[in-house]
């Protein structure tokens, strides 16, 4: 298994069953350990969105997310050149688990940390590939209180067969794994504290997606 090496760029790509890709992240590579790979991301990181998707972002349109829901199921789309905005990234994901779990930050701090449901992640030699299965649990910065997130477009990529009974069932399981790591300070949640007092070093140079020098004026941008 590839180890990557703390400052290196890792892509993050979620592929679909199809073998298409569906996005394109560049991250930070942070630590790599048996425990987790801990990666980062900051405003202006180049990546790569399903068209549709980006659209809804920027129109504020979320039926057209259900466009793009629908063009993964066909097994259709087409990409667009994007960049991360607004938030810094913290992204903790431990081998064979289908869940990550993140931490966003603004310039006043943590803001909340989002726990993403997906595919175990699969090593490349440029990043790692998994697949956004939709629905996240999103937890207040001091752990206190959480909300379950985008429920209703899971259900209906459960009804796309986007997301298989099989992939469902390990989701479940991954909900049940992620509240009793929350409830047992497990994790990140056992370090909080020095979690919430990370940022961005403004030294680290920009992240790039390899091939992809200069994203154009076209590019869609993108946040959480």
């Amino acid at each position: 298994m590839k180890t990557f090496t703390t400052g290196e760029t890792a892509v993050r790509r979620d592929v679909h069953r199809s073998g298409h890709v569906w996005s394109e992240q560049a991250l930070r590579v942070l630590t790599d350990t048996s425990e987790a790979l801990v990666t980062a991301c900051a405003p202006g990181a180049q990546a790569l969105w399903p068209a549709l998707y980006a659209k809804a972002r920027a129109d504020g349109d979320r039926s057209v997310r259900t466009e793009a829901f629908d063009a993964m199921a066909s097994g259709e789309w087409e990409l667009a050149p994007g960049v991360w905005q607004e938030t810094e990234l913290l992204l903790w994901k431990p081998p064979g688990a289908w869940f990550s779990i993140n931490a966003f930050f603004t310039a006043a701090g943590l803001r909340n940390w989002y726990v993403n449901f997906e595919h175990p992640t699969r090593r490349t030699e440029i990043g790692f590939d998994t697949f956004d299965l939709t629905v996240d649990l999103v937890i207040d910065p001091d752990l206190s209180t959480w909300t379950w997130k985008d429920e209703d477009e899971y259900a209906h990529v459960r009804r796309l067969g986007i997301v298989t009974d099989t992939e469902h069932q390990a989701v479940e399981y991954a909900r049940a794994q992620v509240l009793a790591m929350l409830e047992e300070r497990a994790g990140p949640f056992a370090d909080a504290d020095r979690w919430a007092s990370w940022r961005w070093n403004p030294a680290w140079p920009a992240l790039r997606l390899p091939q992809r020098e200069e994203a154009g004026p076209e590019a869609v941008a993108a946040s959480r």
